[in-house]
């Protein structure tokens, strides 16, 4: 079982970013288009940026809520937890749930920046990501870099802007990047082209992870117009095992055999049967179309590849199946998935039957050696 010293790292938590996070770093002829926070007719504090409205959604904050009582309408600054936006508060909230360090997604850019690939103006864009990535290496994460890890976003629309950001940020002390799972969802190159070299090429230079959070792709799957927000967020897994197939079918890592792709919020119950599917799939099929003939699906998984799950048994059950090496948790603060202030509890239930070792490397072992991060 876990033991009661072994440090929790969660993978995937969520920062939601304060009014003055841009105001505060932009230069001054930038601010009026750039993001901030504006009160809409209901009162309610709402983003803008080049004009656009951007309602936040409600389950976005809750951590602490009663599900019974989870809306979908915005939620003021003043009625969320403060850990949702203040780096104190959060190492408060991570003490009380048992959990050593995390690594926190951008909230208002989404999951992998694909605000700022929207935007009009593309200098405006760089500006603002470089904003983001400065509050949280300068604010967020400085407060305790060891506990609150310090992940970056990228100008997602120039692949040599990437890796100059890629080399700026780690630089600063940027353990990982996060990414879109489809970037041609975006109307940018898919991860086939080699328009990605440079920034690949940076990561592989810098060893850092690129983080591929579901729905960075910006392209739920939505079965019918009936479908109501819980069938959406179900099926979000999806969007992680079509990354899959398209990563390890495309020569990504036979150009990149250094690069190290996390799939964020992934869950990982259904891995040994993709991976089956897929190796099946390469075996019969890759004589007629020009997909990667170098590694097998399962090499690339086992080489170049990392799962994160929450609350899940089949998966740690199957987890020979998976590689336990490659298995990273997450706790999904301050979203309506969250775990917290229970997460220590959940995961040494989930992970009793597994050898103490097996736990270990599980609850942040397997997190602190890719993030390169020092735990007792």
């Amino acid at each position: 079982m876990l033991p009661d010293d072994a440090p929790i790292i969660s993978f995937d938590d969520h920062v939601i970013e304060h009014a003055d996070v841009w105001t505060d770093r932009l230069p001054a002829q930038y601010r009026d288009a750039g993001p901030r926070t504006v009160i809409d007719d209901d009162g309610i504090r709402i983003w803008t940026y080049e004009g656009r409205r951007y309602q936040p959604l409600g389950l976005d904050a809750v951590a602490g809520d009663d599900p019974e009582e989870f809306k979908l309408t915005p939620k003021a600054f003043e009625d969320m937890r403060p850990g949702c936006y203040d780096p104190v508060a959060r190492l408060a909230d991570m003490d009380e749930d048992g959990v050593h360090a995390s690594i926190s997604f951008p909230q208002f850019p989404r999951f992998a920046g694909q605000t700022f690939v929207e935007a009009d103006d593309k200098e405006l864009a760089l500006r603002c990501v470089q904003a983001w990535n400065d509050f949280v290496l300068d604010e967020w994460s400085a407060v305790d870099t060891s506990r609150l890890v310090p992940l970056s976003i990228l100008p997602m629309w120039d692949p040599q802007l990437c890796a100059t950001e890629i080399r700026r940020v780690v630089e600063k002390g940027s353990k990982a990047v996060t990414f879109s799972e489809n970037p041609a969802a975006l109307g940018l190159p898919s991860f086939w082209s080699e328009a990605w070299s440079p920034m690949l090429a940076a990561l592989e230079d810098t060893d850092t992870p690129m983080c591929l959070h579901i729905g960075s792709s910006s392209r739920p799957i939505v079965p019918h117009e009936d479908a109501p927000i819980p069938v959406v967020i179900s099926l979000l897994n999806l969007l992680s095992m079509t990354a899959m197939s398209d990563l390890v079918f495309s020569p990504i890592f036979n150009r990149h055999p250094r690069l190290k792709v996390v799939l964020a919020e992934c869950g990982i119950g259904w891995i040994p049967w993709m991976l089956e599917r897929l190796e099946a799939t390469w075996t019969k099929q890759r004589h007629h179309s020009k997909i990667n003939t170098e590694k097998t699906p399962r090499e690339c998984f086992r080489d170049n590849m990392w799962a994160c799950f929450i609350q899940e048994q089949a998966g740690i059950e199957l987890r020979h199946h998976i590689g336990v090496d490659k298995i990273l948790c997450e706790v999904d603060y301050p979203h309506s998935d969250t775990t917290w202030p229970n997460s220590r509890a959940w995961l040494r239930e989930s992970l009793a039957d597994v050898p103490d070792d097996e736990a270990r490397r599980i609850a942040g072992g397997n997190a602190a050696k890719l993030l390169k991060l020092a735990i007792r």
